[in-house]
């Protein structure tokens, strides 16, 4: 048997086939969602993938303001955040977030599903989110991909 031929293939950020994608959120489940978009952010659903290299596309999610919650989830979870003062826990729940910026809820959701290091920082840059149907990325030609 010819043991050169197996070859273990390593990304890097030279090799790397980097897409934009375009995905609809309109009544699609958070959670659901959120996990299949931090695969891709990650690069998980590529062949090539390598676990220390930033290998995923660049999504673009659009009507993120349309996204449902299942059960009582919408009034009942919160969302936990500190000012930094004594007394500065803040709480707030995700039918209040959405009358805010309502790209938030979907970025915090694919944000805890990608790692807490560097290259989980580097990664969520590629996560591009909009309340409405227009995006300002139609220069780098994206497709559109259905969840």
């Amino acid at each position: 048997m010819n043991t050169l031929s197996y070859k273990t293939v390593s990304a890097n950020a030279k090799t790397v086939n980097k897409q934009w994608v375009v995905v609809d959120a309109e009544g699609e489940i958070l959670g659901r969602l959120s996990s299949k978009i931090a695969m891709i952010i990650r690069g998980k659903n590529k062949p090539e993938y390598t676990p220390h290299v930033d290998c995923g596309d660049n999504v673009i999610v659009i009507n993120a303001d349309k996204i449902k919650l299942t059960g009582s989830k919408m009034v009942d979870k919160t969302y936990v955040r500190y000012t930094g003062y004594p007394g500065g826990q803040r709480f707030i729940s995700p039918k209040e977030l959405l009358e805010k910026p309502p790209q938030r809820v979907v970025e915090k959701a694919v944000r805890g599903m990608l790692p807490k290091t560097k290259l989980g920082k580097k990664l969520y840059t590629n996560l591009f989110v909009y309340a409405g149907a227009e995006h300002p990325h139609a220069a780098q030609s994206p497709k559109t991909i259905k969840l």
